[in-house]
């Protein structure tokens, strides 16, 4: 089973995995609440599902690690 997006493209825009995983969890129980996704169709069902993809689209990102 391939996992989209995948881990090291993730870590291509957040580089520690521990950040990866307190952002994509904020903003999931974010996205359980307002159901306000900033993506187009997102392939997930899921709220992490969706949060993983906004990062990949870097939509969703971290002000230190953006350039």
């Amino acid at each position: 089973m391939m996992l989209e997006p995948s881990i090291d493209a993730l870590q291509e825009k957040i580089k520690s995995k521990y950040t990866l995983v307190t952002l994509s969890a904020r903003r999931a129980r974010e996205l359980s609440d307002t159901k306000d996704v900033m993506i187009e169709k997102p392939k997930s069902h899921k709220y992490v599902g969706m949060a993983l993809e906004e990062i990949a689209a870097e939509k969703l990102y971290l002000a230190e690690d953006n350039k």
